[in-house]
């Protein structure tokens, strides 16, 4: 054998051995990330979908991907993720994008938006209609990168210890409230504030609110408002759909590979299915038994939505001269919804 050949040889049988050992290297290089929630494990959805998300993705990356979800409080204040996740301070955090509206008021139109869309039409224009693009870029200014990973059902309006008869007398009450909604109430005298979930139901119970919304039948069953406050009112005109979002330091999201990427993309896409499947069954038990604890159900007048449409119609507009950003998602959506109603009228069933 000529030494050119010995040497061919020598070189294929490195290439053999490196191949699998470059292949071990990239098993090896796992990505191991602290998720701060800004809900408690044990909550239907809002903390459960975070679970989830912490158990697929260590599924389907075949143990590549470790993101593990961490409590309220064990991280960092709720309230605080999103500057904690903008620093590096924290890998990530499981929360919804309207929590962040007093800091960055536009994504408060990826979250939920009063009178807003169902979750099929929401979803068309965030994924199609170019909401994700304005998404990305407006969270990309604060060191984050995003990704869309649950869908919630409608929500309750609200919980008050004395029946309300009309939308006008709310005026005089403070009220635990969410997003825009929480702005619209502001129109009737209300006194609004966004609370996290621990200190809702001691602020109920001492009489620090005077009631409030939280989320669904199923959730707010869990948090007990039922021992408290008797009278529950929907539908939900403030939250008809209201997205989840993985907030992804942009540091470590961008030193992730192509397919670790596609992975935390695709167990998200899933939990997103998911929630909105989840959110619409469990809805039922949990009527029946709020039921048989007393709650009374209550349905807003068609002339006390009217005059909450209106006062949403404020705020928005409000809204949309005071900050570019929201103005530019706010009117994509507004496009693509005008849009949509030529299907929506022919397609869908009144």
């Amino acid at each position: 054998m000529t030494l050119a050949r010995r040497i061919g040889r020598a070189a294929l049988a490195l290439a053999a051995v490196a191949a699998p050992l470059s292949m071990a290297s990239a098993q090896e290089a796992k990505v191991k990330w602290k998720m701060a929630g800004t809900f408690s494990s044990s909550l239907p959805q809002l903390g459960t979908l975070g679970k989830r998300l912490e158990e697929q993705i260590a599924k389907v990356s075949g143990g590549s991907i470790e993101i593990r979800f961490y409590e309220p409080n064990a991280l960092v204040p709720p309230l605080e993720s999103f500057d904690a996740v903008s620093v590096g301070a924290i890998d990530a955090a499981f929360s919804t994008p309207g929590f962040w509206g007093g800091k960055v008021p536009a994504l408060q139109v990826f979250a939920a938006l009063p009178f807003g869309p169902p979750s099929p039409e929401y979803m068309a224009w965030f994924y199609f209609g170019g909401g994700q693009e304005i998404f990305d870029e407006i969270y990309a200014k604060h060191g984050i990168h995003s990704v869309m990973c649950g869908m919630l059902a409608p929500e309750g309006s609200g919980w008050f210890r004395h029946e309300i008869k009309s939308v006008d007398d709310l005026a005089g009450l403070k009220l635990r409230f969410f997003g825009l909604g929480a702005k619209a109430l502001e129109k009737f005298g209300v006194s609004a504030q966004l609370l996290a979930a621990p200190d809702v139901y001691p602020a109920l119970d001492r009489g620090v609110i005077d009631g409030l919304e939280f989320v669904q039948p199923a959730i707010d069953l869990k948090m007990g408002f039922w021992q408290i406050a008797k009278h529950y009112y929907f539908p939900g005109w403030h939250q008809q759909s209201t997205f989840f979002d993985l907030m992804i330091n942009k540091d470590k999201w961008d030193a992730l590979s192509e397919t670790q990427q596609a992975q935390i993309e695709a167990v998200c896409g899933d939990n997103v299915r998911y929630g909105i499947a989840e959110g619409e069954a469990i809805q039922i038990p949990a009527l029946k038994e709020l039921k048989e604890k007393g709650v009374q159900l209550h349905r807003w007048s068609d002339e006390d939505l009217q005059k909450l449409h209106a006062a949403v119609d404020e705020v928005i507009a409000e809204q949309v001269a005071a900050d570019p950003d929201f103005k530019r998602a706010y009117e994509s959506f507004s496009t693509f919804r005008t849009d949509y109603a030529t299907w929506k009228d022919l397609g869908y069933l009144k």
